[in-house]
């Protein structure tokens, strides 16, 4: 028996002893962690879990008890490509942590717009900063706290990640950064805002909706220039405290602190329905602010805190852009007067409420033919007056002035024939006035774009004289065409016999292939990379298995000068920073050159943003403006003689598989002897980058550096020097740039949808506009040289003070990269040696 029970008892305490390690290796509750503490985003990670939506979680932090809790770490949403480091909300019934139970909701989190990769790593480091960064090791987010005497990390039991310091007082918390939810408890002050998501699927703040504290209230925007307010709960009176005005979510209601006689209340509460469970509040991608519950098994919506404020018409986007609402049902605008033609259609006639698209779109460029739809008792969601006391007359003609003005929408005053009138920027959904519930009547003018006509009978007399005159014409000129043709055929054989055998003679120049090689290598020219002015560049692999790009040059005379101005410029030039010529092939008619393979192709496409994917990181962006200064350094200083790219632009930036940058296409680069200060030739290059000296036909190297300090703008603000898009004042990136500079706002023109340069980075972002100013200088003497450029972004030397940001820019009519009267040529003796 005593054996028995020897037996029992050892069997017991290994039980004990077991479950005492299982609750040590998966602690109940750990939402406290010390300095010089990592993460990594592994899928071995302790608490990783998949749920069945195929969200999953790598709980760092955990915080309450059984049931929905708090918990902070990686979150991906069902695309586990990339994920956020976030604040979300799970529920668990296990001491052992995380279990298959609900699924988690993002309340917060730090990179929305900049998601990070699988084996990322979050750092607490010694000093006290807390650091993502990706698998590159790039720095995706950063609260910036190093040397603030942090000692650790904590999450809350309200769900705020709190950085705290030996007094445990707060350093720096996630409650101040609020992204599109609020947890109970916590406040939306004076300043925030929530951004709603672009989608379920898309993270990003570049969605259309933003929710805001202002003294007046809360209000909601739709994203416009400038946005326009869609949900306004305001209070009026005199403000009797020094604190902030604030809006806390609180279970059971959400307490406005705005204005109030007794500070100790606040001035209103909107009622909500008591909590059974964790809750939480969230502006989502339709414009909506809703409170959500974790009721057993499923998140289910609590209340929409709009539903009762939007009556079946009023929501911003209820029929999309240019949608009319009437009684729920959407159309498209049409006109109610005598005029038939139809300038809308829907985008989809099975989804009406997607809206409407213009089917011819509204133009600048040809504002003689602006028009105006007239929309009898239509109206818009939003009404701000901009102009008053003018009849409709006066109110269209206020918008037809203005480019950026999408409609005229006017308001008759009580019992006058003036009124209001409202000139928006963008439309969204217009409605038809509902009589019983408005007494006021309104038009909507909708500007729209005319074609340009000529009448049936001038049509028909034009169309005679065209027939007569073609077919007089016809007889001689099909005469002399044949001739044109035969002497044509006759010199370009002879030409292209000359070019080769000159070729054959440069010593130096990179391998020569055949045209038969090539098609070969390209699979008949089957895959394509791109293609610009002077022809299209094609994919291909050589026998080792090496990727090439080919360029096959498409035209005559001018493709000829470009050819050979490419093969003997860069043909026995070497530098990491531009693209190496591997090759040539001159055969006949055939012009084709072959180039090192660059997997991310040009920098236009990872800086203009047409969608909002991947956007490249301020350390990716600054390693490439450097990178561009070496290659144009190189070019100016280094080599024998000097040679002039005159063509730099985004789309002649390439970036390698690591996104390093190299400057390529030399098509129209000029060579200059070292005693050579400046040159004569005529216009070439692209709109918009052209420095000003042009106009005088005499450049330096300089002119690289005008062009130069274009992209840097680009990179930084990314959008286009010249955007049409924008409306007419932002159309111009350097005129924009001189008013922000002289109201001394700077940071308003940075990339929108780079959070890092934004917050994290701002000032360093700053500081390179000011190298863009100084390199944009109307004054090229005053411009600096390409390696003092250098000097700067390596913090050798300083940027030159007291900078002029009046720049000028050639006039945007279409440059001819046809080149006439140039002073020099370009000669083999001094492009065959080594450079």
């Amino acid at each position: 028996m005593n054996i028995g029970l020897n037996r029992c008892f050892i069997v017991v305490t290994i039980c004990i002893h077991y479950f005492c390690c299982l609750v040590k290796s998966q602690p109940f509750d750990y939402p406290i962690a010390n300095l010089s503490t990592k993460w990594i985003n592994s899928p071995s990670a302790p608490h990783s879990v998949d749920f069945s939506d195929g969200s999953t979680v790598r709980a760092i932090l955990l915080r309450g008890t059984f049931g929905p809790r708090y918990a902070c770490g990686f979150f991906c949403n069902g695309n586990c490509d990339t994920y956020l480091f976030a604040i979300y909300i799970v529920d668990t019934n296990s001491a052992s942590g995380i279990t298959l139970v609900g699924f988690p909701q993002v309340v917060w989190s730090a990179n929305r717009d900049n998601p990070v990769k699988l084996n990322a790593t979050l750092e607490l480091t010694s000093d006290g900063d807390l650091i993502l960064r990706d698998v590159d090791a790039t720095i995706a987010w950063s609260t910036n706290t190093g040397n603030k005497s942090v000692v650790g990390l904590n999450l809350t039991d309200m769900g705020n990640l709190v950085l705290f310091d030996k007094n445990n007082a707060t350093v720096w918390q996630s409650f101040d950064h609020p992204t599109d939810s609020l947890v109970p408890g916590q406040k939306l002050v004076l300043g925030q805002e929530l951004t709603a998501s672009v989608s379920v699927s898309n993270w990003s703040q570049g969605g259309l909706f933003s929710l805001s504290v202002t003294d007046q209230g809360l209000v909601a925007f739709i994203e416009s220039n400038p946005p326009q307010p869609y949900y306004e709960n305001t209070v009026s009176g005199t403000k009797t405290s020094e604190e902030p005005s604030y809006v806390r979510f609180q279970n059971g209601s959400l307490a406005f602190y705005i204005i109030s006689s007794e500070p100790s209340q606040p001035d209103r509460v909107i009622f909500l329905p008591n909590a059974s469970s964790l809750q939480y509040m969230r502006l989502d991608n339709d414009g909506r602010l809703r409170v959500y519950e974790w009721m057993p098994s499923e998140w289910k919506e609590v209340v929409d805190l709009f539903k009762d404020y939007f009556r079946e018409c009023d929501f911003p986007l209820v029929c999309g852009n240019y949608g009319l609402c009437s009684g729920g049902h959407c159309t498209c605008p049409a006109n109610t007067s005598w005029e038939t033609t139809t300038y809308f259609e829907q985008i989809n006639n099975r989804q009406p409420a997607l809206g409407c698209s213009e089917k011819t779109p509204l133009s600048c460029e040809a504002s003689q033919y602006h028009s105006f739809l007239e929309l009898n008792d239509t109206t818009y969601f939003n009404f701000r007056s901009d102009l008053q006391n003018i009849d409709p007359e006066q109110c269209k003609q206020a918008c037809l002035q203005n480019c950026s003005c999408k409609a005229a929408l006017f308001r008759y005053g009580w019992n006058s024939s003036v009124g209001e009138c409202y000139l928006p920027s963008e439309i969204f959904s217009l409605k038809h006035i509902d009589k019983l519930r408005n007494h006021y009547n309104s038009t909507t003018y909708v500007k729209v774009q005319k074609v340009s006509s000529v009448s049936p009978r001038r049509k028909k007399t034009n169309r005679i004289k065209t027939i007569l005159g073609f077919s007089l014409g016809s007889l001689a000129g099909l005469c002399f065409l044949i001739g044109i043709v035969v002497f044509f055929f006759w010199k370009k054989n002879n030409d292209d016999e000359v070019e080769e055998d000159y070729l054959d003679q440069v010593p130096g120049l990179p391998t020569r292939f055949s045209y038969e090689d090539l098609k070969v290598i390209t699979e008949s020219f089957n895959k394509k990379l791109g293609e610009g002015g002077f022809g299209s560049v094609f994919e291909g692999t050589l026998t080792d298995g090496t990727k090439i790009a080919v360029k096959r040059l498409d035209g005559l005379g001018q493709i000829k000068k470009s050819f050979l101005a490419e093969v003997e410029t860069i043909g026995s030039i070497h530098h990491v920073n531009l693209v190496r010529l591997i090759g040539f092939c001159a055969e006949k008619s055939h012009r084709l050159l072959v180039y090192e393979y660059m997997p991310n192709g040009s920098l236009d496409r990872w800086i203009f943003h047409s969608s909002h994917g991947f956007v490249l990181h301020w350390q990716q962006r600054k390693k490439i403006i450097l990178d561009i200064a070496k290659g144009l350094t190189y070019l100016h200083e280094d080599c024998r003689q000097k040679i002039i790219h005159l063509d730099i632009k985004p789309q002649n930036i390439l970036l390698d598989e690591n996104f390093n940058a190299k400057v390529s296409d030399f098509g129209l680069s000029k060579l200059i002897d070292r005693d050579q200060s400046q040159v004569v030739t005529t216009m070439r290059g692209t709109p918009g980058y052209l420095a000003p000296e042009w106009l005088s036909s005499v450049i330096t190297e300089k002119v690289d550096t005008y062009s130069f300090g274009v992209v840097i703008l680009e990179i930084l603000c990314g959008r286009k020097n010249i955007d049409r898009s924008q409306p007419e004042e932002d159309m111009h990136l350097l005129r924009l740039f001189k008013k922000k500079a002289e109201e001394e706002h700077l940071e308003d023109l940075i990339d929108k949808y780079n959070e890092d340069m934004q917050i994290i980075n701002r000032e360093e972002v700053v500081n390179m506009m000011k190298v863009a100013a100084w390199c944009l200088q109307s004054d090229f003497a005053r411009r600096p040289s390409m390696s003092m450029v250098i000097k700067v972004l390596e913090g050798v030397s300083e940027i030159e003070h007291n900078l002029d940001y009046d720049f000028c820019n050639l006039p945007l009519a279409k440059v001819s990269h046809q080149e006439v009267n140039v002073s020099f040529s370009l000669l083999p003796s001094v492009l065959s040696g080594p450079r």
